[in-house]
């Protein structure tokens, strides 16, 4: 199992930090320490934050080698023939090493309002994400490209093409059902959020039925999970610790955000079991958040991961 971590892009705009020196430093001691992989997530307007495809090209230069990705992108923000162009000069600059975990976005107010300042309708956001895509890797073959649908292209190509052939792999985000059947047909992963490691577990042979189904190799498919960790020695603190930060980053009850998104709050010593579970479920990339205090989270949670 490969361990990434998801840059607090998010958390410092709050704290009124916009500078990235301090990011790109994080990013650093993640590959010192043995981390795989650094992530960035996506929001205009709902959550601020820095823009996750320019921050992890600057990773990418800086750290030669180093896998990112973002957890996750909302591709229907954006027009698909520009993001195409962006994602095939980011796998440029990643030499090919660019994982994309994509989502729809959920159906609440702020995030609505995001989508009609970007002059994007929220309804049918999903047939929007999907053609999307599909447009992108055609423009990624680097092969002149004809499309009537929501945009229109004939003849079109793109100057540059991923280093990575037919361009990264495409990771849904999500836990519904239809998620699940999204991820089985139409994506080359998973990552969602939510669920426990049986859960998770559950979950994923459910997708790899649904691939087998439709004439794929569930095998070929990248299984990933998104956690957020609040580590201390003395477990109230570090469940106060995670609650605080949860409802400053959503503004809402820490009880509801737990509910949707898979959280660990505890010492230090249960860590690698907590993170023996993913690896046992199948899981290949658990991508880690942390409530706060990145330098010491980093290094317990790279301590835990050698003992896997």
């Amino acid at each position: 199992m490969r361990l990434g971590y998801l840059l607090p892009t998010r958390e410092q705009i709050m704290e009124g930090r916009a500078e990235t020196a301090s990011l790109l430093g994080l990013a650093e001691r993640a590959r010192s320490l043995g981390f795989d992989s650094i992530w960035a997530g996506d929001s205009l307007l709902a959550r601020p934050r820095h823009e996750p495809l320019s921050l992890l090209a600057a990773v990418a230069g800086r750290l030669p080698g180093m896998a990112v990705g973002t957890a996750v992108l909302l591709p229907a923000l954006r027009n698909p023939v520009v993001l195409a162009q962006q994602i095939a000069t980011l796998d440029q600059i990643a030499e090919g090493r660019l994982i994309l975990g994509v989502g729809i976005a959920r159906d609440v107010p702020a995030i609505r309002a995001e989508f009609a300042a970007a002059g994007v309708p929220f309804e049918g956001r999903v047939g929007r994400l999907i053609e999307g895509l599909r447009l992108q890797r055609a423009l990624w073959s680097g092969r002149p490209v004809d499309w009537d649908g929501r945009w229109t292209l004939a003849g079109a190509r793109i100057g540059v093409t991923p280093r990575r052939a037919g361009g990264p792999p495409l990771l849904i985000a999500g836990s519904l059902p239809a998620s699940l059947e999204r991820a089985g047909k139409l994506f080359d992963g998973w990552i969602p959020n939510a669920g426990n490691a049986a859960l998770w577990q559950r979950q994923w042979t459910l997708i790899g039925d649904i691939a087998r189904q439709g004439g794929r190799d569930p095998g070929r498919l990248i299984g990933a999970m998104y956690v957020t960790l609040s580590i201390d020695s003395d477990r109230p603190r570090a469940d106060q610790r995670l609650d605080r930060y949860l409802e400053q980053y959503y503004g809402q009850s820490a009880d509801i955000v737990r509910g949707r998104q898979e959280c660990f709050a505890g010492p230090p010593s249960d860590l690698a079991a907590y993170f023996k579970g993913y690896a046992s479920a199948g899981v290949e990339q658990l991508i880690i958040r942390f409530a706060g205090d990145h330098q010491r989270h980093l290094e317990i949670a790279a301590a835990a991961r050698s003992g896997l």
